[in-house]
């Protein structure tokens, strides 16, 4: 798959707000930090279409983004950090939550796990519940570049036998990794 067009829909606070565009969409879930927005930005190959922050808990909205008039990813914040009440982070959970277990349009949730380190609690967590409401979901392992080429295959293979879907490298800084991730989505598209 080749990416030609990529736009910026809209920011919702809940899926009341989301526009039904009958299109496949792909949900990007992870840690605040993980590297939701360079995911996006790397992929499409547009600097800054998504926004990204150095400081955690910066995207507090679903932004919506249309790949090729073929597909929409959607950026939703980040779990385990955010300088806010709890009570503000449990109306996001709430939102979230409703958002992914009643958008119709999800094809499959990607889960964005940083490979520097082990999985993460929240990770588990955030895991457990997909299995639990059996919606599909997939992982992209983010900052590859920061661990050595040898250990790439040992970290991707180490998150797929704990969580047991599969696991994409990705680095914003190479887009060796990109056609690979983009095949996959291509593939779930065409999947019924």
């Amino acid at each position: 798959m080749r990416i030609t067009k990529a736009k910026f829909i809209i920011s919702a606070p809940s899926l009341n707000e989301c526009p039904n565009l009958n299109l496949p969409e792909f949900a990007l879930i992870g840690r605040s930090n993980v590297g939701k927005s360079s995911f996006i930005n790397s992929l499409v190959n547009i600097n800054g279409l998504a926004k990204t922050s150095n400081t955690p808990g910066k995207t507090k909205l679903i932004n919506l983004f249309n790949i090729n008039d073929s597909f929409v990813f959607a950026d939703l914040p980040g779990y385990g950090y955010a300088k806010v009440s709890g009570k503000l982070q449990n109306q996001w959970q709430k939102n979230l939550e409703n958002y992914l277990l009643n958008r119709k349009e999800i094809k499959s949730l990607i889960q964005l796990i940083d490979s520097r380190h082990s999985i993460q609690e929240n990770d588990l967590q955030m895991s457990y519940w997909i299995k639990h409401n059996k919606l599909n979901s997939f992982i992209i392992a983010t900052k590859v570049d920061q661990i050595s080429r040898s250990k790439i295959k040992e970290v991707c293979a180490a998150f797929e036998n704990e969580l047991g879907v599969p696991v994409f490298p990705f680095s914003k800084n190479n887009s060796f990794y990109n056609q690979e991730i983009l095949k996959y989505i291509e593939f779930l598209i065409k999947e019924n």
